[in-house]
């Protein structure tokens, strides 16, 4: 299996952060590798509104035509060919054109979103190749976070994308033995979602479920959670919404109940994947779904990326850590890079004065303003 495996991604490029900044503009202008590491320090005391940081949206940001405004970028349609080599089926036909119900898939969307938003990188670094050379930290929501290791030179773009392949699969098997799902919900300020969770559950023991789930799968912004879990203690949330104080509640269209417990089968192929996958120290800092935390070494990415499948999404956390500043002090610009503009929204919604320095680098025909 190894032999396969390696073989297999070996034979098609690999595009990471230190290839892109490389084919685009001189060795003095894009450092790379061991420069970058060397100038990180100096880089730090300089005006924080000079760096850049990146965000790589997760499943749920897909949407049929995602990619056409970018394959006139130079390497995009090479990724999309490594792609369809490593996936087996025409990844950039189904962005393009659909049909949505087989690009909603998990097993698509996930490797969809990944190059998609690894594409984009390619033409914010065509359009402002500043932001990508000033570059200092990267995050990725879910399946987002291999596109941000990539991008930091973590993880090659082949290998990076047999595990999401592999993930994918993985999640779509899991999410198939339970009828589950991911629930939406804006609280009050009063809002208890432990408790919430707690009676729901208490409420599906009541109808013969066994060791039933539902718990908190991503903290996106104060009072937003997405509660994950079995059908019938989802159901038993939006019939009581009001009782629990929920303001809005709203199911997400996925298969399964991501980043919850129900995903426990789907760790061993992930982790599997992961041991045969090259990895290094990222070249800038990438912080982790789990608990909001920068990555430290190979061992450290192997750990987190298996146990963010079960683990909740911590991206409030990730996004205060982030962009933690003393008063006074300026913000970076940020980039979200890929399908969707969600993670910009939770931006506002989580820091104000972050957000005004936010742009969205579009994967459709229509040009932003970079």
């Amino acid at each position: 299996m190894a032999a396969v495996f390696r073989g297999k991604v070996r034979t098609v490029a690999s595009w990471s952060r230190r290839l892109s900044t490389q084919q685009h503009s001189g060795p003095q202008e894009s450092p790379t590798g061991g420069e970058l590491l060397a100038t990180r320090g100096r880089r730090q005391r300089k005006d924080p509104s000079d760096r850049s940081v990146l965000l790589f949206p997760g499943q749920g940001s897909q949407f049929v035509g995602m990619g056409r405004g970018l394959t006139k970028y130079p390497n995009v349609k090479e990724m999309f060919s490594a792609a369809e080599n490593i996936l087996g089926y025409d990844l950039l036909s189904l962005c393009l054109k659909g049909p949505e119900k087989e690009l909603q898939k998990t097993v698509h969307c996930q490797p969809a979103v990944f190059v998609t938003s690894l594409a984009a990188v390619e033409k914010l670094h065509h359009e402002n190749p500043k932001a990508i050379e000033t570059c200092v930290a990267a995050a990725g929501f879910s399946v987002g976070e291999f596109a941000a290791l990539v991008f930091a030179g973590a993880m090659d773009f082949s290998e990076a994308l047999y595990a999401v392949k592999v993930r994918a699969e993985a999640m779509q098997k899991a999410s198939e033995l339970t009828p589950s799902g991911m629930l939406s919900v804006v609280g009050r300020p009063q809002a208890q979602y432990k408790y919430a969770c707690l009676q729901a559950k208490e409420h599906c023991k009541s109808l013969g479920i066994e060791q039933p789930i539902c718990s908190v799968a991503n903290y996106l912004f104060p009072d937003g959670r997405v509660i994950a879990g079995h059908q019938q203690a989802l159901d038993f949330l939006q019939q009581n919404s009001r009782t629990l104080q929920f303001m809005r509640t709203k199911p997400l269209p996925v298969s399964g109940a991501f980043h919850t417990e129900l995903m426990a089968s789907a760790t061993e192929p992930l982790r599997e994947v992961l041991r045969q996958v090259e990895l290094r120290r990222p070249e800038i800092s990438v912080y982790s779904n789990v608990d909001g935390k920068r990555y430290m070494n190979e061992s450290h990415i192997r750990r987190q990326l298996v146990r963010q499948l079960v683990s909740p999404v911590k991206w409030e956390q990730t996004l205060h850590e982030i962009y933690e500043r003393t008063q006074g002090e300026r913000f970076p610009q940020t980039y979200e890079v890929g399908p969707g503009k969600q993670l910009g929204a939770t931006l506002q919604k989580c820091n104000r004065k972050a957000s005004q320095s936010y742009s969205h680098v579009d994967v459709t025909p229509t040009e932003p303003q970079l």
